[in-house]
């Protein structure tokens, strides 16, 4: 048995190309292989999609080119029609089923998610059995013989559920796993405190300075 390339890491363009297409593929599989108006215009979609993007047919192109030399996509032509289409292939080069896919389509697409949020979503593309498979799906591509797809993130302050994240983007420290809203919100806090207690030396000084003065 051949040994599956290691698993690439994307930009933020080639991922959403990527993602587009895996979910196509399943909910409008009429429009699949798709043209590139049509996936410009998937990738672009308002809804299903975390963040919201605006790419030019010029931007999905040039990461259509680069996905091919990676071996993700391939183009299709013929039938009534003389546009070049486009397909994926990542369930051709890596060794996973349309329920991985399906996983991975979405965290692709949607960022980090919970089991139940994967459960809840994936309707479209496949339809789980229930949440214990979904956990069952992320473990084995969390902790793959060869390969990682993804992995748990921490749980943020107040989380009770646990979310997991791809790997096409790369692996990212532990630190910086935390959100950086969260992180931020912290750091603004500290510094409006440390003004506050500032501010209140000044005016205890002020005070005694004032109340020498009248007696």
């Amino acid at each position: 048995m051949d040994t599956p390339q290691a698993l690439p890491v994307l930009n933020d363009t080639e991922l959403r190309v990527l993602g587009s297409l895996m979910e196509k593929s399943k909910t409008t599989p009429d429009y699949y292989p798709m043209t590139l108006n049509g996936l410009t215009a998937a990738c672009n979609q308002k809804s299903s999609r975390k963040p919201v993007v605006d790419y030019s047919e010029n931007e999905v192109t040039l990461a259509l080119d680069t996905l091919k030399r990676k071996g993700l996509i391939s183009t299709a032509t013929g039938g009534s029609s003389r546009a070049i289409k486009y397909k994926h292939n990542f369930g051709i080069v890596f060794p996973v089923v349309p329920s991985e896919v399906t996983v991975i389509c979405l965290l692709i697409l949607r960022g980090p998610l919970t089991p139940g949020e994967i459960n809840s979503n994936s309707g479209r593309m496949y339809e789980f059995d229930d949440l214990d498979e979904v956990q069952t799906i992320l473990e084995k591509l969390a902790t793959g013989d060869e390969i990682a797809y993804v992995e748990q993130m921490p749980k943020r302050p107040g989380q009770k559920e646990v979310r997991y994240r791809h790997l096409l983007g790369g692996t990212i420290p532990e630190d910086d796993a935390i959100d950086e809203p969260v992180r931020r919100s912290s750091g603004e806090l500290e510094a409006r405190v440390t003004k506050l207690e500032t501010e209140l030396a000044e005016l205890r000084e002020a005070f005694d300075k004032l109340m020498k003065e009248l007696m």
